[in-house]
């Protein structure tokens, strides 16, 4: 696999898990790592968008990171976390949260650590994938987040908030 990264930099990532999978969120999108909390339904929002939650008087829009990978949701369980992020539309930035069966840890890469994703056996959507790293023996996807969540999906879950 080819090299993503050029540089000796160590960039920092949460590494969250879904299912026995293991993948990374760069920190310099989390704003914060909060417990399950309740989470108001949109009707007719699309599946991945599970509803509202309140984060300190902000109502910030929920997004199922299972149903956004194509998996099927799971109840309500104690170790599941809520990453609410911050991601940046044109000039405007967009808070999510994002949530996931549990958060593992902070994990650092730099250039020998990532690797592009490879074009098969990779059974989520290649254009959501920046790099692939190894950590601890298993290998960890690390996001691309602009286009895990596109341009108008973004946009259409701000104004739905």
């Amino acid at each position: 696999m080819k090299q993503v990264t050029t540089d000796s930099t160590l960039r920092s990532y949460v590494t969250v898990g879904v299912g026995d999978d293991t993948f990374a969120v760069d920190v310099g999108y989390v704003r914060e790592i909060l417990d399950r909390q309740p989470i108001t339904n949109l009707p007719h929002a699309p599946s991945f968008l599970v509803g509202l939650t309140d984060v300190r008087g902000l109502t910030v829009p929920v997004v199922d990171l299972r149903r956004k990978l194509g998996l099927p949701p799971v109840a309500a369980a104690p170790n599941q976390r809520i990453l609410v992020l911050e991601i940046t539309v044109g000039a405007r930035p967009v808070v999510l949260g994002l949530l996931c069966d549990r958060v593992l840890e902070v994990a650092e890469f730099g250039a020998s650590g990532l690797e592009a994703a490879p074009e098969l056996g990779v059974r989520w959507k290649s254009e959501y994938i920046k790099a692939i790293g190894r950590w601890r023996g298993a290998f960890i996807i690390v996001f691309d987040m602009e286009r895990l969540f596109s341009t108008e999906e973004i946009i259409g879950i701000a104004r739905g908030a």
